[in-house]
């Protein structure tokens, strides 16, 4: 639809996050203008509920068909329910669900309908963030990366250092902030790092009906198959030269190294899985951080957070350390994002997702 949206100045994005995890909407108000950060604001979240949930797995990996229709119905609807409580935004930044990721082939696949939003929401809402890096030959992911620069600069950090989200998928963004701009060569360097809860969520729910390991209390009862873990290593992907990216269902076979093993050695060996394909990334590094700052869900595992410490050479600490909110992260990424965009700023390039020019994805939609 015809519109536009003010260029210049602070604007109020509220961004929106569904992620790989499948359990719920992440909402988030951000003051910016597309560059640095003036201020974070009001918070929110909806849970999926479990039969939003099941339809949300069976479209999972599917490109067409009722089963994505019925899943981008779901997203559409929880995200409006969500964003009731938020009216006070210039623009929204919305990701929508990603049911399938395969830049090299098929392209990404994130539902929900943007259009949708803006009729209902009465906001210009931004969306599609992903293709325009796919068509141009990135791999579409991770595209927080120049959100993390800006986070960098709001906490005053002076040294390089990592923020690492563990969500469904791991991804890793090394942040130079001793550079002026996140264009700047050798400010970012992004990747996939490998699966992270997906796994074991999936393994909770196949074994005993629950969403997640909470505080890795199931892992934490078990010992690791070192035998397994050696096997999930070999895997091509980790030799894999930077920016990268991965697909929830990628390494769905993970599952398939730990089926003989009990709840509890399975859990410890997935969650070790995880922690390694961190490690394994961290020698991509141009340098050694001085910290990595891990948000997600992830971080809220005990067990993976120790596993992580005691395998790296610097602090792994919560973004929480640091003022950030890990719960909300990305989806104030996106309405960051969306500011860029709005602005006409690039939103990935060449060390964040691989494309090879600096790329500003996203289509904008207007209310009537």
């Amino acid at each position: 639809m015809r519109g536009s949206i003010r260029k210049t100045g602070v604007l109020r994005a509220i961004g929106t996050m569904s992620g790989t995890s499948l359990d719920g909407v992440d909402i988030a108000r951000i003051d910016t203008d597309g560059e640095s950060i003036t201020s974070f604001g009001q918070t929110g979240y909806r849970a999926y509920s479990s039969d939003e949930q099941k339809t949300l797995r069976v479209a999972l990996g599917k490109w067409s068909g009722p089963e994505v229709a019925a899943a981008a119905k779901v997203v559409e609807e929880a995200h409006i329910t969500a964003m009731s409580g938020f009216s006070d935004g210039d623009v929204l930044g919305f990701h929508g669900q990603t049911l399938a990721h395969a830049p090299r082939d098929q392209g990404t696949l994130q539902v929900g309908d943007g259009e949708v939003l803006a009729a209902k929401l009465g906001l210009p809402v931004v969306w599609d963030f992903r293709s325009d890096d796919v068509s141009m030959g990135g791999e579409g992911a991770p595209l927080a990366p120049f959100f993390h620069f800006a986070c960098a600069k709001y906490i005053g950090a002076e040294q390089p250092l990592c923020f690492l989200n563990l969500g469904g998928v791991g991804n890793l963004t090394y942040v130079d902030p001793r550079f002026d701009h996140a264009q700047d060569s050798g400010a970012l360097l992004a990747f996939d790092t490998g699966p992270a809860n997906a796994p074991v969520n999936d393994l909770m729910m196949e074994r005993l009906g629950r969403a997640m390991d909470a505080d890795g209390k199931v892992a934490m009862s078990g010992a690791v198959e070192t035998g397994a873990l050696e096997l999930f290593l070999a895997e091509p992907y980790f030799s894999r030269i930077p920016p990268k990216s991965l697909d929830r269902n990628d390494f769905s076979e993970m599952i398939n190294l730990v089926r003989e093993l009990g709840d509890g050695d399975a859990a410890a060996t997935l969650t070790a899985m995880s922690a390694a394909a961190v490690v394994q990334g961290m020698e991509h590094c141009p340098s050694p951080p001085s910290r990595i700052l891990v948000t997600g869900g992830g971080r809220k595992n005990p067990v993976l957070m120790e596993m992580l410490q005691v395998a790296l050479d610097c602090p792994v600490l919560p973004v929480e350390e640091v003022g950030l909110d890990g719960d909300m992260l990305e989806a104030q990424a996106f309405g960051y994002l969306a500011v860029r965009v709005a602005r006409g700023l690039p939103t990935s390039g060449p060390t964040t997702t691989g494309v090879k020019a600096y790329v500003g994805g996203g289509m904008v939609s207007f209310p009537e």
